[in-house]
C-alpha cells in the first residue's frame, strides 16, 4: 500500500506539484484538489509531467473541484481518473499515509 499525495495548491502559484511528482513512488496515488486541478488540463504546461507520472502511479482529480472551476471532463488529460467525494474516501482507505502538499 503506497502513500496518498494530496496536492491542493495551484501549480501556477506553488512548486508543490512538481515536488510531489519528484517524490512519488510506484504504488502511490496523487489526488489533485482545489487549485491543483488546473494541472489536470490537457493543454496545461504540467500535462507532460502528469503523463509521465501516470506510467508509475495513479493520478486523480477531484471532480467537484474541477466543476467548481468550470473545467469539463473532456478538458482533462487522458488517463487521469476523476473521483467524487466517495472516491476520495476510497483512495484514503487504500493508501497510507496521506501526505499534503
Amino acid at each position: 500500500m503506497g502513500a496518498l499525495h494530496l496536492v491542493s495548491r495551484s501549480p501556477h502559484e506553488s512548486s508543490s506539484l512538481a515536488q510531489c511528482l519528484e517524490r512519488v513512488a510506484e504504488g502511490d496515488a496523487v489526488l489533485l484538489l482545489a487549485g491543483a486541478v488546473y494541472a489536470a488540463l490537457k493543454d496545461s504546461v504540467f500535462a507532460p509531467r502528469l503523463q509521465a507520472a501516470l506510467a508509475r502511479v495513479e493520478v486523480c482529480a477531484l471532480a467537484p473541484d474541477l466543476a467548481a472551476r468550470g473545467v469539463a471532463a473532456e478538458e482533462v488529460l487522458a488517463g487521469l481518473v476523476l473521483v467524487d467525494y466517495e472516491g476520495f474516501v476510497a483512495l484514503s482507505l487504500r493508501h497510507a499515509p496521506a501526505l499534503s502538499w
